[in-house]
C-alpha cells in the first residue's frame, strides 16, 4: 500500500502513540472526578499533553489549550464564541466546511459572511480580497493557513497585521498546518484562537483536536455538563479549560496525542524538509504525464491536487485505490476552495504527505498513475 491521504488522517504513526494510547486505557480512569491512582494518573496525562501542545505553539497558560473531538469541533467553538450574537466575518476563498457550515447555521441568529476569493497561490491578493470584504460591521476573520485541497500557504502573518490594525480577532485553521509549518501564538497580534485536529500532522489518534484559546475573549460552550469542577452550579463554568470540556475527555487519545506531539517536536525540521522535496519531486512527476493537470505553485505545504483529462477525479482514485495506492478525490469538503481555484464541479484528485511517505512510494505512485493513464 502507498498512503498519500495524510490530510484526511495520518494512518502511519509512531510507534510510541500506540504504545501510550494502550498504557492510559490500562491505567487511566476519569480525570478530575476522583483521588483516587488511576483518576490521579488520568489528570496527569492530560496535564501533561496542555504542557506539550503550549511548549510546542508558544502558549503561556497550559489551561488556554482546550481538548476538542477534532478540528471541526474546535472551529465550531471559536466561530459561536466570537459570532453568538450575530455580526458579520470575513473568510478566505479556500475555507472548509467546517468554517462555511457553521457560519451558515448561524445566518438565523444574524451572522453574516463574506467569502474573500482570490487566484490560487496569489498571497498579496488574498490580503487584498480580505482587506476589501472588511466592513464597519465586521466582527472577525478566519483564515485557513494551508488549502486542504491545494496546499496552498496562505498569507497568515500578513492577515494578522491587517487584522491587528483593525482590531479584528483573527480565527486560524491550522488543519493542514499544526506540525508541518512553524506556528507561535506569541508571533501572532490579533488570533483569538488557533484550531487543529490531533490526528494529521501531530499524528495523534483520531478523536482528538486542540483549541488554542489565545485572547480574553468570553467563551461560549456548545456543550454544557459535567466538568469535576463546580458542581454546585447549575451554569457552566466560565473559566478555561473546564467551560469548553464538558463530560469525559479522550483520555486514550490525549496521552497518544502528546507522544505526536513529542516526535514532531523532534523531527520537525527533517520532516518539513524530506515533504517539500518530495512534493516538488511529485509534482514535477505529475507535469511530465500527457494528459495531467497539476495544481502546483508556491508557497504550497504537504498537498497538491491534480486531474486527469478526460477522466473523472472519482475513477480515477478507485482505479488507484485498485492499486494500492491511497488518494482522495472530489471536493475534499471544500467547495469554496474548488471555486477558488477553478475546479467544480469534479474536483480534484488530492495527493497528501506524511513523516512515513518515502521517496519509493512517490516514485510507486507516478509508476503506478502512468500505467492507469494507457489503460485509458
Amino acid at each position: 500500500m502507498i498512503y498519500l491521504d495524510a490530510a484526511a488522517t495520518t494512518l502511519q504513526k509512531p510507534s510510541a502513540v500506540f504504545r501510550a494510547a494502550a498504557r492510559a486505557m490500562e491505567t487511566c480512569a476519569n480525570p478530575g472526578r476522583s483521588g483516587h491512582a488511576p483518576a490521579l494518573r488520568a489528570a496527569e496525562t492530560v496535564y501533561a499533553c496542555r504542557e506539550e501542545a503550549a511548549a510546542f505553539f508558544g502558549m503561556d497558560d497550559p489551561a488556554r489549550v482546550v481538548f476538542t473531538q477534532n478540528a471541526t469541533h474546535a472551529l465550531n467553538l471559536a466561530i459561536k464564541s466570537l459570532l453568538h450574537d450575530g455580526g458579520h466575518c470575513v473568510i478566505s476563498g479556500y475555507e472548509h466546511n467546517s468554517v462555511v457550515r457553521p457560519l451558515a447555521a448561524m445566518e438565523e441568529r444574524g451572522v453574516t459572511f463574506t467569502p474573500a476569493i482570490s487566484p490560487l497561490f496569489d498571497p498579496e491578493g488574498a490580503v487584498k480580497a480580505i482587506r476589501g470584504a472588511i466592513t464597519p460591521e465586521t466582527k472577525c476573520v478566519i483564515l485557513n493557513h494551508v488549502s486542504n485541497v491545494f496546499g496552498y500557504v496562505l498569507p497568515l502573518e500578513q492577515v494578522d497585521t491587517l487584522c491587528a490594525e483593525r482590531g479584528l480577532p483573527l480565527v486560524v485553521d491550522a488543519s493542514q498546518s499544526a506540525g508541518v509549518l512553524p506556528l507561535d501564538v506569541r508571533r501572532l497580534r490579533s488570533a483569538a484562537f488557533v484550531c487543529m485536529p490531533g490526528h494529521k500532522a501531530l499524528y495523534g489518534p483520531q478523536g482528538t483536536g486542540i483549541l488554542l484559546c489565545c485572547k480574553d475573549i468570553p467563551i461560549y460552550s456548545i456543550l454544557e455538563g459535567g466538568t469535576g469542577s463546580l458542581s454546585m452550579e447549575t451554569r457552566q463554568p466560565g473559566f478555561l479549560p473546564d467551560g469548553l470540556e464538558s463530560g469525559t475527555l479522550n483520555v486514550p487519545g490525549i496521552a497518544g496525542l502528546r507522544e505526536g506531539l513529542r516526535f514532531v517536536r523532534t523531527h520537525r525540521e527533517e520532516i518539513a524538509g524530506r515533504e517539500k522535496a518530495l512534493l516538488a519531486r511529485i509534482a514535477e512527476g505529475l507535469g511530465a504525464l500527457e494528459g495531467v493537470e497539476v495544481f502546483s505553485g508556491a508557497p504550497q505545504s504537504g498537498v497538491l491536487s491534480f486531474r486527469v483529462k478526460g477522466a473523472d477525479p472519482a475513477d480515477t482514485a478507485e482505479e488507484l485505490a485498485k492499486r494500492g495506492v491511497c488518494v482522495r478525490a472530489g471536493l475534499h469538503c471544500a467547495p469554496l476552495a474548488h471555486r477558488s481555484g477553478g475546479t467544480l464541479p469534479e474536483g480534484t484528485v488530492r495527493v497528501s504527505l506524511s513523516a512515513f511517505v518515502t521517496p519509493k512510494d512517490g516514485e510507486g505512485f507516478l509508476r503506478i498513475l502512468k500505467d492507469f493513464l494507457k489503460s485509458l
